[in-house]
């Protein structure tokens, strides 16, 4: 079972943990701290986002190289010292990742 404001594990078990940042981000209106992203991220899949020992517990190291990757492709902007922010292209893509997690939801 899902916890409140959760996806469904079955929604994001393949999607990759880029688009669940993104997703995340998009889902806190396009900003956040890193500290808050950790949080949306967890909330959302902790499957993905769990220590592996401790899976009650958020792993803030999963986001470290995806943040970067994301900042490389210029989908976001800031860091964990500001604010991530997301892109025009960002918030695109995540508008998509956002459909497909609906139109998949519905397929169930």
């Amino acid at each position: 079972m899902a916890k409140k404001g959760s996806i469904d594990e079955e929604l994001y078990r393949k999607t990759s943990i880029n688009d669940l940042i993104l997703f995340s981000i998009f889902s806190l209106r396009g900003k956040c701290s890193f500290e808050v992203l950790v949080k949306e991220c967890f909330s959302l899949f902790p499957k993905s986002f769990s220590l592996l020992k401790f899976p009650k517990w958020p792993d803030s190291r999963k986001l470290d190289r995806s943040l970067r990757t994301l900042r490389n492709r210029r989908l976001i902007s800031g860091g964990p010292k500001t604010i991530f922010s997301l892109t025009k292209l960002g918030k695109k893509t995540a508008e998509e990742i956002a459909k497909t997690f609906r139109q998949r939801k519905l397929k169930l």
